[in-house]
């Protein structure tokens, strides 16, 4: 590994080729200019989940588009620099093709793993919300195998377009129950922030956590659990345009080309 390599990265909720966003060609090219802004330090790159807005891989099909975006990674991944994907609520459905095509490592569950000589827990967070026992069952079915195959007997004309489109309108409906219950998607406190709940509760049975990082809540946040671990959300790189570095020593949420 490059000795000038000394970084690792993380970010999260990207939902590129989302029908919400107002320039989604920008949105993905300020992603592409991020990732080669971090590619002489980094050895590593962590994208937490929802990257894309859909992503379901027929055996000769995947979704239209991100060229740019998935040829910076393989360029980043041929050069030394692990690429790591988790699976998102959105981007549920990746296979073989990213490992195969830009040597991506995807997780499928939240991961304990050392980097630098912290322990870090990391997930996308909607592993451990488990406030909704509908957004629990829509989870579970859309995980299960024998209704993933039923999936991918209907023609993607049909399946990409019914996805984006429920995207689009469970987005429009998230905004209005926004403006009717006071931003509910704001931070709600140590009291009422399930990843905040999980991760104290975590705690308990395993103390050696040093950090927690999560995407998912589209929220920047960086709160100190205890004298020896903190918690982080990622935000997302629909508004915020925020990431999560860590060097060995030092590990700080910050934005990329804010204005």
């Amino acid at each position: 590994m490059n000795s000038s390599r000394k970084k690792i990265y993380f970010a999260s909720d990207a939902h590129l080729g989302a029908r919400f966003h107002k320039y989604p060609m920008a949105v993905e090219k300020k992603l592409v200019r991020w990732l080669d802004s971090i590619k002489e330090d980094a050895q590593a790159v962590w994208l937490l989940g929802d990257m894309f807005d859909y992503w379901y891989e027929y055996r000769y099909v995947v979704p239209r588009g991100h060229t740019r975006f998935l040829g910076k990674l393989a360029e980043l991944s041929d050069n030394g620099i692990e690429i790591h994907i988790f699976i998102g609520n959105h981007d549920i459905w990746m296979f073989d093709y990213l490992p195969q095509e830009i040597g991506a490592i995807i997780h499928r569950e939240p991961l304990t793993v050392d980097l630098l000589g912290k322990r870090f827990f990391l997930a996308h967070g909607d592993e451990v919300d488990y406030r909704s026992k509908a957004f629990r069952l829509i989870r579970a079915i859309f995980r299960n195998k024998f209704c993933q195959w039923l999936y991918a007997g209907i023609h993607p004309r049909w399946t990409f377009g019914f996805a984006l489109g429920w995207s689009l309108n469970s987005r429009k409906n998230g905004l209005k129950k926004e403006s009717a219950n006071g931003n509910v998607k704001e931070y709600q406190g140590e009291a009422g922030e399930y990843l905040v709940l999980f991760a104290k509760d975590y705690l308990k049975t395993h103390p050696d956590i040093n950090f927690f990082i999560f995407g998912h809540r589209h929220i920047m946040l960086d709160l100190m659990l205890s004298k020896t671990s903190r918690l982080l959300i990622a935000g997302d790189w629909m508004q915020y345009f925020s990431y999560i570095v860590w060097d060995g020593e030092s590990l700080s949420l910050e934005q990329f080309e804010v204005k």
